[in-house]
């Protein structure tokens, strides 16, 4: 937002005050010890340790980085869900959790191949949960040896680091033949499907449709909150979680400082920041242009996990092709309040049987986006 629309924005809640010696533009930069680690990991660290580097650079529901990597065991990782970084609210099942489960366990694949290992993954080797529970954190959900190999490395790897989850909004421009060929034709787990509404024609009705879904997690109370408080607003707060939904720059600051955005005003509909939030939500589905899911055969823990490596090896190669993705999974949320409007999309994507969608994401141009938040490798490990 430039200067004087920044004003006028200001001025419209009565807030009157006089530009400081920092000033309107160059106040609340993203705090840089906060996105270190997409700079990359030392090649000195210990290997395991150098590969879970990469790993918590996975796309993961609210940037929550649920994610436990317990190292005790010799050339081995065991993986747990953080119990105290669930979504109980859009997320009752913790199907999406365990999803960044799976884009977690991915990027480690990646990164253990380019070390000169092998990830021999065992995907709930103490039993699955069921996927009726939220709790997911009692039993591992993998178990990871590490063995030396000869193997080629990944094409991918050199991704991780650039990868984005790009919410802006796109360009008014429908997927290259080329792009779209080459994402469709992308290797998957056994029994997944990718689909794709390319162009004004076929997306229009799944861009309502994720416009709608987010509209209704912001009007009912329990879900927005569930974002709201995991909302980080301005550098302190990003540097002090590094988690979460971060918002920073001036705008913010200058809201946060006279009490325009806080906890209360992003949850009373009318204030600016509540009105903020659905005017970002409308601004994304407008500028809109392609659609993609990914779909399996049915729900159990197990594909939720796969569908969480497939997509993200997608976003990888979306990335390396000069794509942008941004998942858009509301809709695709277990509440009660969701369930006709999930019936409705999965009739426009003709889901049969027991399949399920697993993500749904706009995808198209745009400039690349700025990093998120991510924690340090020492509040993910247990040693």
């Amino acid at each position: 937002m430039n200067r004087r629309a920044f004003l006028r924005t200001v001025g419209g809640t009565g807030i009157i005050f006089a530009a400081s010696a920092v000033g309107l533009t160059q106040c609340d930069q993203m705090p840089k010890e906060a996105i270190s680690a997409w700079q990359g990991p030392n090649n000195q660290l210990e290997d395991r340790e150098w590969i879970l580097s990469h790993a918590l650079l996975a796309p993961n529901p609210h940037n929550m980085q649920a994610w436990v990597a317990d190292l005790t065991e010799d050339n081995a990782i065991t993986l747990f869900v953080d119990g105290t970084r669930l979504l109980p609210d859009t997320d009752p099942y913790a199907r999406q959790i365990i999803i960044g489960q799976g884009t977690f366990l991915e990027l480690l694949s990646i990164a253990a191949r380019e070390r000169g290992f092998d990830a021999n993954i065992s995907l709930f080797h103490e039993g699955e949960p069921a996927t009726d529970q939220l709790d997911v954190s009692k039993k591992p959900i993998a178990h990871i040896k590490l063995t030396p190999t000869a193997y080629s490395k990944d094409q991918l790897f050199s991704q991780i680091r650039l990868r984005r989850s790009n919410k802006q909004g796109y360009l008014p421009k429908t997927l290259e033949k080329s792009h779209h060929e080459t994402l469709s034709s992308m290797e998957l787990v056994s029994g997944q499907k990718l689909g794709f509404a390319l162009g004004e024609l076929q997306v229009d009705p799944y861009r309502k449709i994720a416009a709608e879904a987010m509209l209704l997690e912001m009007n009912t109370p329990r879900t927005l909150r569930e974002s709201v408080i995991r909302t980080r607003i301005g550098a302190d707060e990003i540097a002090k979680h590094r988690d979460g939904i971060d918002l920073h720059g001036p705008m913010f600051y200058w809201l946060k400082k006279f009490g325009a955005m806080d906890e209360k005003q992003a949850m009373t509909p009318g204030t600016m920041a509540h009105q903020g939030g659905i005017d970002y939500a409308l601004g994304w589905a407008k500028d809109t242009y392609n659609m993609g899911w990914l779909i399996t055969e049915s729900n159990s823990r197990s594909e939720q996990v796969n569908a969480g490596r497939s997509y993200v090896r997608l976003n990888l190669l979306a990335t390396k092709l000069g794509v942008s993705i941004h998942p858009v999974s509301q809709v695709l949320q277990e509440y009660p309040e969701m369930t006709e409007l999930q019936k409705t999309f999965n009739q426009n994507v003709g889901v049969k049987n027991q399949q399920r969608v697993q993500m749904f994401f706009r995808i198209g141009y745009q400039d690349q986006a700025a990093p998120s938040p991510r924690r340090r490798l020492a509040d993910i490990v247990k040693a």
